[in-house]
């Protein structure tokens, strides 16, 4: 058996899923929401199952979902893009997957930022790439010139970044993306650029990779339409970049899923075409949700960390002067206070301890309030 995913424990979401449903516990860790999506992209994908082909459709994509993905970044982010710059795969992580292992040679360098998505390292070490982990710190969780100046190297070939970023929220700035260009220019590295909760940020536009002048050429951005149209099982991701990098990735594509659902990718090509208002409006509910757990916790005592963007919301423990750590908190959060929540530690591979933790707020404010009353409950507890 292959060490890498021999050794893997089963991943945290899957323990305080299994566990909130075995509770009947109110899941604010797993990030998926409540409601079942959009409405009418699921009719115009269940259309497409009985009036359009079920056949293998084109490796990289059905043509009206490549011009369909190019056409709304042109709308929403003024991104130049053809049909040529756009790869279809089955979900984001798929993509990522592609990407990884299209571009590292055995012994490659991979800068990653951690606390960071717990795939990545994953498949960086299964392609045989060698992680240079860079430590964020709460509460802005940033990095700077000196953070690149330590993982950088003749050896460095690839960069993984988020924005915003999946667990912390934070959306990298003009600042940092336009230091981290100068850098791959420097060292010649390529950046995979996991924009998945791109529609999900509250308080300035989504700045993308391909915004920033030193990386476009150099550079993917990878979307997901589960994201966008909150219907995560669909698993339908898209990666957006210069040809060259999308016919390399492409190569590993054909190779892992060939092709996506096509009844799915119709659904997703019409979604594409909708209104920005109603973008909006799905953002305007995730913002109400956001506000309303982050006023109730800062109330009953919790600190509550910025929230960029995505559909989470980080607590510091610290000020709770608990007996425990976050790991151990969320347990007893889940057995005491009935809601699960996910440790930020649980995605520090570099196993450092971190007393925060995650929570989901793509829920009604039913739902939220009674997490928001088991978490308040748990607290109590916790100190005596």
């Amino acid at each position: 058996m292959n060490p890498i995913f021999r050794d893997l424990k089963t991943s945290i979401f899957e323990t305080m899923s299994l566990r909130a449903r075995e509770l009947g516990a109110v899941n604010l860790g797993q990030g998926f929401p409540e409601s079942d999506g959009f409405e009418d992209v699921r009719r115009a994908a269940a259309d497409a199952l009985i009036h359009q082909s079920n056949q293998y459709p084109p490796m990289c994509g059905l043509v009206d979902l490549r011009h369909a993905v190019a056409a709304f970044y042109g709308r929403a982010q003024n991104l130049n893009l053809d049909t040529a710059n756009v790869l279809i795969t089955s979900g984001a992580t798929e993509a990522i997957c592609a990407a990884l292992l299209s571009l590292i040679t055995p012994g490659d360098e991979v800068v990653v930022f951690e606390p960071m998505y717990d795939a990545y390292i994953p498949l960086i070490e299964r392609a045989g790439g060698v992680p240079k982990i860079v430590p964020l710190k709460p509460p802005h969780w940033r990095f700077d010139d000196d953070d690149l100046k330590a993982v950088f190297s003749n050896r460095t070939k690839l960069v993984m970044i988020t924005t915003p970023n999946n667990p912390t929220t934070h959306a990298l700035t003009r600042d940092e993306l336009e230091s981290l260009g100068r850098f791959c220019a420097q060292y010649n590295a390529v950046v995979i650029s996991d924009e998945v909760w791109e529609n999900v940020v509250f308080d300035q536009p989504h700045l993308s990779v391909l915004h920033i002048d030193s990386l476009k050429d150099r550079a993917m951005k990878i979307g997901s339409a589960g994201k966008l149209f909150a219907l995560t099982g669909w698993k339908v991701g898209f990666v957006c970049g210069p040809q060259a990098l999308i016919d390399q990735v492409a190569r590993a594509h054909q190779f892992i899923t060939f092709s996506t659902p096509p009844n799915l990718q119709h659904g997703v090509a019409y979604g594409l075409g909708l209104p920005s208002a109603r973008f909006d409006e799905a953002r305007e509910e995730l913002r109400i949700a956001r506000d309303h757990m982050a006023i109730r916790l800062r109330d009953a005592g919790f600190e509550i960390l910025p929230s960029d963007g995505s559909y989470f919301l980080n607590i510091d423990l610290t000020p709770l002067n608990l007996r425990m750590d976050g790991l151990a908190f969320a347990h007893h959060a889940l057995e005491t206070g009935g809601v699960a929540t996910i440790p930020l530690q649980a995605f520090c591979p570099t196993g450092r301890e971190l007393p925060i933790l995650r929570l989901c707020f793509a829920k009604s404010l039913t739902t939220l309030d009674r997490g928001i009353d088991g978490l308040i409950q748990a607290a109590t507890t916790a100190k005596t």
